[in-house]
């Protein structure tokens, strides 16, 4: 029980007299102010945990592969209310955007450096996402290689992304980004013209130390900037690395797993303490080196790869060596006491670290062996719930304004069926509204996941569409290739592969003989 002296406000949490809370000292400070002093350090350290530690790296290419997938499907969905369509012209009209579409985003044009198409790059900066918390990418508008289409992304490293020469942060520059004072809105950004790591670059004059203030949207309303982060905070910035939280478990859980792994190859050696009166010449002899060595330095040193022979004490196959009088060999084993408890150690910190990542131990350790279906399946929709949260604001940063970029050139060109400039720009959104399909979350048991979606489709709480979808599939190649495979089964004489539901067909036949009873009446 608290003494009085302690209790001495309504919140304990605000105590400064508590024995636990007296040297838990801290202050208020902005986003920024926290974030932007440090966030270089951050990120190399994030850098340097993907590249040598399997873990990280393992978790955040389990991010890209959750998130995004191999592709993208982009179902283009206009508002049919606003523009005063009907559900026939959609299904039409969607199809052809969709095509061309494709003939953008999934084309190495997509790419102004001609290295990625849209899937690739999507991949990409979802990566840099994970690592760094935020994507940058320049949207430009030029005709490279015979492209179809002149709008194309170029993706910038965020470390690029600074104030110029080195300025410190202020009211209206803050990490590289000019904003507005009153509306704390982006107004341009300055690039580096090469990495601040990269030793090639350095010996440009060019390059060197160069920045490029780029706005962040054209005169007439384009934009020319796409900032990709989620803030954690109002005021924020630049976007931070979801792994900055548990960095610190990761080095040590690093750490102490390489002792482990160095403790375990130490205890497969077999190691011997030679306790003797002897001088160091007499132990050489005596072990099977040359003695001459050590009487005569100057011939043993004149090649150092000889000395190095010759001043190795080495035990031959099969030698009996007596011992002198007073001389003992001792074995040494190292102390190998935490060697148990390691595993146990290892998951602690492991489901710390999923947690703190969003993925869950399963996930961030790729270890089910201690799951079984239930709490696989627990952990998984827990993830998905993260993976789906990312997916939607990828579409709304980062997917969303590319097909608003392209379609907008489409239009120009007169490539969109009954969408003219003067139809476009009063309704945008209505026009450029559209869905984006990912990978398909997989399944953890086929039979009862094929079940369970046959159930809501019959209860009517879910569609064919919705089904295809989580899966990663669109429902029209999904109906017209049963419907070829059943014409094909039916040329050849074979069991048609795709019967009509039971239900349904029941229905059908239960309505045509009311409907012949009542003809024959």
């Amino acid at each position: 029980m608290s003494s009085v002296s302690e209790v001495e406000t309504a919140h304990h949490a605000a105590s400064l007299a508590a024995r636990d809370m007296a040297s838990w000292s801290n202050y208020r400070i902005s986003p920024d102010a926290a974030l932007l002093p440090e966030l270089d350090t951050i990120n190399a350290r994030v850098d340097d945990l993907s590249r040598n530690n399997g873990i990280a790296a393992g978790a955040e290419r389990t991010f890209v592969d959750n998130v995004i997938g191999p592709r993208i499907r982009c179902k283009p969905n206009p508002d049919r209310i606003a523009l005063g369509k009907s559900p026939e012209w959609v299904a039409e009209w969607s199809q052809i955007v969709e095509s061309k579409f494709g003939s953008f985003f999934d084309t190495d044009w997509f790419d102004a450096g001609l290295r990625y198409n849209g899937h690739v790059s999507t991949r990409l900066l979802a990566r840099t996402f994970a690592a760094n918390g935020e994507g940058l990418a320049l949207p430009l508008y030029t005709k490279r290689n015979n492209s179809r289409w002149n709008t194309c992304v170029q993706l910038i490293d965020p470390a690029r992304l600074s104030n110029p020469y080195g300025q410190a942060d202020t009211q209206t520059l803050r990490g590289g980004i000019e904003i507005d004072p009153v509306t704390t809105a982006a107004v341009a950004y300055h690039i580096r013209k090469s990495h601040p790591g990269d030793a090639f670059s350095m010996r440009s004059a060019f390059s060197a130390g160069s920045w490029e203030r780029i706005p962040a949207y054209q005169a007439f309303g384009r934009r020319r900037v796409l900032h990709v982060y989620e803030s954690e905070r109002v005021g924020q910035t630049r976007g931070k690395s979801i792994v900055a939280a548990v960095a610190r478990q990761f080095k040590m859980l690093d750490k102490y797993g390489l002792e482990q792994v160095r403790l375990a190859v130490l205890n497969s050696l077999v190691f011997g303490a030679l306790e003797t009166p002897l001088d160091q010449a007499s132990i050489v002899e005596m072990m099977g080196g040359e003695a001459g060595g050590i009487d005569n330095p100057s011939a043993a040193f004149s090649n150092y790869q000889d000395a190095i022979n010759e001043w190795r004490v080495q035990m031959r196959g099969g030698a009996i060596i007596p011992m002198p009088p007073g001389t003992s060999l001792k074995a040494f084993s190292p102390n190998n006491q935490n060697a148990a408890s390691f595993d146990q150690f290892f998951t602690t910190v492991l489901k710390q670290v999923g947690a703190g990542l969003n993925l869950g131990y399963e996930l961030t350790s790729k270890d089910f062996s201690k799951s079984n279906y239930s709490s696989a399946r627990a952990a998984l929709l827990e993830a998905w719930r993260y993976f789906l949260s990312v997916r939607q604001f990828l579409t709304d940063h980062w997917l969303m304004p590319l097909f608003d970029l392209w379609f907008e050139e489409a239009v120009q060109r007169g490539e969109i069926p009954d969408c003219t400039p003067n139809d476009y720009y009063p309704n945008q959104l209505a026009w450029t509204r559209c869905n984006f399909t990912f990978a398909g979350r997989g399944w953890v048991d086929p039979l009862k996941e094929a079940l369970a979606a046959k159930a809501r489709m019959d209860a009517g709480i879910s569609t064919m569409a919705d089904e295809c979808a989580e899966q990663g599939r669109d429902w029209r190649e999904q109906l017209e290739q049963m419907a070829r495979e059943n014409t094909m089964a039916e040329e050849l004489g074979l069991p048609l592969p795709h019967m009509a539901n039971p239900r349904i067909a029941a229905a059908e036949i239960a309505a045509d003989t009311r409907l012949a009873v009542a003809g024959s009446d």
